[in-house]
């Protein structure tokens, strides 16, 4: 690889806001400028704020809408499926 021409990969909190969680990981995103956030190490790291993630996410929380499938398919094939002709 040549040196100088990729980002810096370093430690980066993700703050959800919709589920008040955070999480330590690391990330080549910019972080020049961004508030920081002292962890449980004792350590300050740049703080990048999401809307959501795995905690906040419908799927992940088990919290999804279930479509009704049935009178979908029903509708569907009322539609178009082709009347039969008297013969």
């Amino acid at each position: 690889m040549k040196p100088g021409i990729h980002p810096e990969y370093q430690p980066v909190i993700f703050h959800d806001t919709a589920a008040n969680h955070s999480f330590l990981t690391r990330a080549v995103i910019e972080t020049k400028g961004r508030e920081t956030m002292k962890w449980t190490d004792g350590k300050e790291y740049p703080v990048v704020k999401v809307e959501i993630s795995s905690e906040s996410h419908p799927h992940y929380t088990g919290k999804q809408k279930i479509m009704d499938t049935a009178g979908r398919i029903e509708k569907f094939k009322r539609r178009y499926t082709s009347k039969k002709k008297p013969v």
